[in-house]
């Protein structure tokens, strides 16, 4: 697909969607495992998310296999790889670690921040010199709305294709925010479930997996679960006293010796096929504007020919979501460009015609005056972010670091 017309159906057009099926890469029926999330009450152990979705005229189970939270982050890796390999020129913020002396990390862009430019990552480091939001780029970050979203596209653009929420901003947490424009899902479609037990307060009874997951562990050193070890604050020890301060009565498996029983729990999925849905509005990226005229629709083209490059770009690095979760497509599916009366067109591109596309793109944009760089924006640690990862290495490393804080 040529630019002009690309540019030309996202100001005409709703939007340009896919769903493409996909089977475990073992075959067919091969056992995948989706996502596990916390209990909601005791004894309940992990849970995969179960739905009942319409399908073809019918309502059928269905599984989460990877969120939409998910996607956005695997679409960003993506084209952070292209953009690493030199593949492509991407506007972003990184923030450079590496004269701080941190094991193991260089740089965090805005590409891999949760919250992307707006992370806390970002506001604590410092540019040029100055903490970062009350520089000039990042007052004009404070200050950008979807009315004039041009700062967000010429420093972060991805904030706009994903969605961004300056939470700490104007108004105790109103600051602006802007919805993502490119929603990307994977479900397992017709899973096997059975019900699970009862909830004693409501009596509801809750569906849950007809797979099953087993675990054990065989101590090669045979250590038995009935000799004593004391654990306290200098380690483990047989010798209480030597334990140091604290020190408590514990199994062996607490330190992480002896057999572990063998166990089973209904986790593990089979399913007819998985589906990953992307959707790319069109209509929603109307929303947003840059100052007017030509501005307008070349800053939305780009952030289009963004998204189908990030979509191209994650079918190149495949589908290895995490350990026994890997998919293969079952098929190549075409893309469909979605008209403002339902009807559809098919879109074949590649990612090669892709990575053209948003070149091009990327051209028209600097054209209608975006000031986008190849290079991305500098930013150096505050001292205090610095100062709380050392600490947190440290007792890492000490085996005190303890479970990341639960989400609120």
């Amino acid at each position: 697909m040529e630019y002009e017309t690309f540019a030309r159906a996202v100001q005409q057009d709703a939007a340009l969607r896919r769903r493409q099926v996909l089977q475990p890469i073992g075959g067919k029926g091969d056992k995948i495992f989706p996502p596990t999330y916390p209990e909601e009450r005791r004894g309940q152990g992990p849970r995969h998310v179960f739905e009942r979705r319409r399908i073809d005229g019918r309502e059928v189970w269905c599984v989460l296999v990877d969120s939409v939270q998910s996607q956005a982050n695997r679409l960003e890796e993506s084209l952070l790889a292209a953009l690493r390999q030199g593949a492509v020129s991407l506007p972003h913020v990184t923030v450079d670690f590496r004269d701080a002396g941190l094991s193991g990390l260089a740089e965090i862009t805005s590409l891999e921040a949760p919250h992307r430019v707006y992370d806390a990552i970002l506001r604590d480091s410092l540019l040029d010199g100055t903490p970062f939001m009350k520089s000039p780029l990042g007052l004009r970050l404070a200050e950008a709305k979807p009315g004039d979203a041009t700062a967000l596209l010429e420093a972060s653009p991805n904030a706009l294709l994903f969605g961004a929420w300056h939470s700490t901003g104007e108004g105790g947490g109103l600051g602006a925010k802007f919805p993502r424009c490119l929603v990307s899902e994977i479900i397992a479609v017709e899973v096997p479930v059975e019900d699970g037990p009862a909830d004693p307060r409501s009596g509801e009874i809750e569906v849950r997996t007809a797979g099953r997951r087993t675990g054990s562990r065989i101590d090669p050193l045979g250590i038995l679960r009935r000799v004593e070890v004391f654990k306290g604050q200098d380690g483990w020890d047989t010798n209480k006293d030597r334990a140091g301060k604290g020190a408590k009565l514990v199994r062996p498996s607490e330190i992480n010796h002896g057999n572990i029983a063998p166990s089973v729990e209904p986790l593990g999925i089979t399913c007819d096929y998985a589906e990953h849905m992307a959707v790319l509005s069109f209509a929603g990226l109307r929303r947003l504007r840059f100052g007017g005229g030509e501005r307008d629709g070349a800053g939305r083209a780009y952030l289009a020919a963004l998204g189908l490059l990030a979509l191209s770009e994650q079918d190149e690095c495949g589908y290895a979501l995490r350990s026994r979760c890997d998919l293969v497509c079952d098929g190549r599916a075409p893309l469909e460009l979605v008209h403002p009366d339902g009807t559809v067109d098919r879109v074949e591109i590649d990612g090669v015609a892709a990575r053209a596309l948003y070149a091009a793109s990327f051209e028209a944009a600097v054209k209608a005056g975006f000031r986008l760089s190849a290079e991305p924006v500098r930013l150096a640690p505050q001292p205090k972010l610095v100062e709380i990862v050392q600490r947190s290495q440290k007792l890492a490393l000490e085996g005190e670091g303890g479970e990341a804080e639960p989400q609120g």
